[in-house]
């Protein structure tokens, strides 16, 4: 009897939690908000955030508010940071959370830049997640845009990258990996770091970006 490598047992059941979305990582909720993401994956972030302990945690793609809120209870617990969540529509599940503030607009809109900047103080760690529009020209232009924000030693996360047959959701056409792979291409200041993959299956497969710090740089 033939059994399935290491590596095909966790593509498969990747594969079949993303296609049971329904029961799944869509009917996942922190303190009864949705979030839709993987328990790995938000575990995974909570260890990153205490890690790196950034002051500022912008995130593209607001949907019912479940990251952020999960965002700023870690920061609750830590006694410091807060997040910046960027949405084109309105929900009327999101929480209210004084660690949370909320902009309706695009993400790579001028004015919503502009508008996140003047939020970030002189001096302040920034971290980077980006969960919006997912079709590769829009990640692309978001990497351009936020890559400058994140400071060295913190991580910009690319969600998503699964889709497009990464293992899943073939039809989906090129998004966010075939975008992160264009940039890292092109960009020296940032590395996928697999250690954050240690769980096997990640929605983020290659998307954990660490700018790299300026000491390792040099």
């Amino acid at each position: 009897m033939n059994h399935p490598t290491p590596d095909a047992t966790l593509r498969n059941f990747h594969v079949l939690y993303y296609n049971g979305a329904g029961s799944t990582w869509a009917n996942t909720h922190w303190l009864g908000v949705p979030a839709e993401k993987t328990p790995q994956d938000m575990w995974v972030y909570q260890e990153i955030i205490h890690e790196t302990r950034p002051d500022v945690l912008i995130e593209a793609g607001t949907a019912d508010g479940g990251s952020a809120y999960y965002f700023a209870t870690i920061f609750d617990l830590l006694g410091r940071g807060r997040v910046v969540t960027i949405d084109i529509a309105d929900s009327p599940k999101r929480p209210t959370h004084n660690r949370i503030a909320y902009i309706r607009g695009s993400s790579t809109a001028p004015e919503t830049i502009a508008q996140i900047k003047s939020m970030i103080a002189p001096g302040e760690r920034v971290m980077v997640s980006l969960d919006s529009d997912h079709r590769k020209a829009h990640v692309a232009n978001e990497l351009k845009i936020y890559s400058d924000l994140v400071t060295p030693g913190c991580y910009l996360v690319v969600e998503d990258t699964n889709v497009n047959g990464h293992p899943v959701y073939p039809e989906f056409g090129p998004g966010p990996m075939e975008a992160l792979r264009d940039f890292l291409k092109v960009d020296s200041r940032y590395q996928s770091d697999h250690s954050r993959e240690k769980f096997g299956v990640t929605f983020f497969p290659d998307g954990w970006l660490r700018r790299v710090p300026l000491s390792a740089s040099r």
